[in-house]
């Protein structure tokens, strides 16, 4: 057997030096030096094949095409809508601090679901309490075509009470 001055590299010497494989045992962080399991293709090699394969498939050949024009005109458009919004808003600063809100709610839900995650037993607790909610949700809701009808108008009436408008 190997010796060294760490007593593992010498069992591990003999272990590998059993399977045919040698290790350097001068250091801890010595690499063990492998047999090549094969040819390495280079990237070269790879893009030539698949450009053999692409011969075979003609027909279903595609072109792919970037319309950075029409991405630009809709960012463009986006911060225009923004910017009439932002100016509409007659109190900004309650939208700030609502915003700022809902920031800090996020981030105190994370600590929380993280200290609850910290508990051994509450984990897969809260995972059964949202499976059983969404099976019920799901039986609720969506599992029967007027419940589904009603779903969407408890949606609608929503969307109007948040955005203020009235029939």
């Amino acid at each position: 057997m190997a010796s060294s001055s760490y007593g593992g590299a010498s069992v591990v010497a003999a272990v590998l030096g059993s399977t045919g494989l040698s290790c350097s045992t001068r250091s801890f962080a010595s690499p063990l030096s492998l047999p090549r399991l094969g040819p390495v293709l280079s990237p070269l090699s790879v893009a030539h094949h698949s450009l053999l394969e692409g011969r075979r498939f003609s027909p279903l050949r595609t072109r792919a095409t970037s319309s950075e024009e029409t991405s630009s005109v809709q960012v463009e458009e986006i911060f225009s809508d923004v910017k009439e919004k932002w100016d509409a808003i007659e109190n900004k600063s309650t939208v700030l601090i609502y915003g700022g809100g809902a920031i800090v709610a996020v981030w105190l839900s994370s600590v929380v679901v993280g200290a609850i995650n910290s508990v051994p037993l509450l984990p897969k607790l809260m995972e059964l309490v949202g499976l059983g909610y969404t099976g019920w949700f799901v039986y609720r809701y969506l599992l029967f075509k007027s419940s589904r009808k009603e779903l969407v108008t408890d949606i609608e009436t929503l969307k109007k009470k948040i955005t203020g408008t009235v029939d």
